[in-house]
């Protein structure tokens, strides 16, 4: 292979722009005097393979009159100069198919993960182990380059395609200066304001360190949490303090402050009759009776459908223009029980008692209900729905799951 050949991998998961990263890269190629070439392998599905992108670019003075120069379709192990992985796992799947080479290749990560689903349903921490994801990764590459750079780009309202543009920009790797780069998303001219955003977070992070990140901000707690992290610090092993941090500011969120404290008050009980050391435990205890004290109602899904953010969220994710409107519509199927575990506890039970109340509200529910939230009407329906979170304490299912968890 000639050194002149420039050669580029992409792994990306569906949805997450790497066909819209090599575009750009092509674009660049070709405004900036090289031939270009482009291949795709698409994986098997979004989490158990991403897809593959290819790129060779080759200067045009190399190229003798009368001829063209062949390029590969597919990357060759241990031949590759710029190895771009939209996710940390990725960067592991780069290495495992010996695309790194640490005498040759450049490796960009972002460093967030997208959980499998074995790691999602594992009662533990099922997770790959990070630390050593990370340490693989840098060992195997000659210049390594990772930061979260899905959080920069929500930061700047965008997708994460554009923060890895700038950090393929700033790497220095390939021959082409920060304005060119930028002059390919502006070709493109499809949200151009928020890609320019992303692409100079993710250039000045490489290039000067990255800022606090958000997930370290959510870790500090606002006044209205302030007394419960200073118990956490004070009565908890040092362990579980992020955790802990995380689940009161969850169930705190979930039903008022007052609960919060009540799961702190499980908590230290369990630790005051302990006869192990916490920090073998209570990461995963905290971490568990956060996920169900915190357990989905009609009053909890009507409350998060009805956020500001979530609006907020689509509008990014569907890359609304200045005068565009978006309809957002709900299919909502609650079953009898649902409804039940909703109402304070003796008519919950009441309802499921009686075949008479159980046929009428089945017949009122059996075929769902089409809910447009973007409408006046749909989204006081949910708004009024989650406004019944003060009574949630006096709900059947909340009485239900108390006891469980009591016992």
């Amino acid at each position: 292979m000639s050194t002149d050949v420039i050669s580029v991998a992409i792994l990306a998961m569906g949805g997450e722009g790497g066909g819209v990263v090599s575009d750009w890269l092509i674009d660049v190629a070709e405004h900036n005097g090289y031939v270009a070439q482009a291949t795709s392998v698409p994986g098997v599905a979004q989490r158990t393979g991403a897809t593959l992108y290819y790129l060779e670019f080759y200067p045009k003075s190399q190229i003798p009159v009368d001829a063209a120069p062949v390029l590969a379709l597919l990357p060759f192990p241990g031949q590759v100069d710029l190895v771009v992985a939209s996710e940390l796992m990725e960067a592991g799947r780069a290495l495992q198919r010996g695309l790194v080479n640490p005498q040759r290749t450049t490796l960009i990560t972002s460093t967030h993960r997208v959980y499998s689903m074995t790691e999602k349903t594992a009662m533990a921490d099922g997770r790959v182990n990070q630390d050593q994801l990370l340490k693989g990764t840098q060992a195997a590459a000659q210049q390594w380059i990772g930061l979260n750079f899905l959080e920069l780009a929500e930061l700047c309202s965008a997708p994460i395609g554009p923060a890895l543009l700038g950090a393929v920009a700033a790497s220095g790797r390939l021959p082409f200066g920060r304005e060119q780069f930028e002059s390919a998303i502006q070709r493109q001219g499809v949200g151009v304001a928020s890609s320019l955003r992303a692409f100079a977070a993710a250039y000045d992070a490489v290039r000067l360190g990255p800022s606090p990140s958000a997930a370290a901000r959510k870790l500090q707690p606002g006044p209205r949490l302030a007394a419960l992290a200073k118990r956490i610090a004070t009565e908890f092993d040092a362990a579980a303090h992020d955790t802990l941090l995380l689940g009161v500011a969850r169930l705190a969120d979930y039903q008022d402050i007052g609960y919060a404290q009540l799961y702190l008050n499980r908590l230290a009980d369990l630790q005051a009759k302990s006869r192990t050391t916490a920090a073998q435990w209570l990461p995963d205890a905290a971490k568990h009776l956060a996920v169900w004290m915190s357990y989905e109602d009609v009053v909890r899904v009507a409350d998060l459908k009805t956020r500001r953010s979530r609006f907020q969220r689509i509008s990014t994710e569907v890359r609304q223009q200045d005068g565009q409107l978006i309809q957002i519509h709900e299919y909502l199927h609650p079953r009898v029980e649902e409804i039940a575990d909703t109402l304070p506890a003796a008519w919950g039970r009441w309802l499921l008692s009686s075949d008479t109340a159980r046929r009428w509200v089945k017949r009122w529910l059996e075929k769902g209900r089409m809910v447009q939230t973007s409408s006046v009407r749909g989204y006081l329906l949910l708004y009024l729905l989650a406004a019944l979170r003060p009574l949630r304490p006096r709900s059947m299912r909340y009485a239900l799951e108390q006891t469980r968890i009591t016992q």
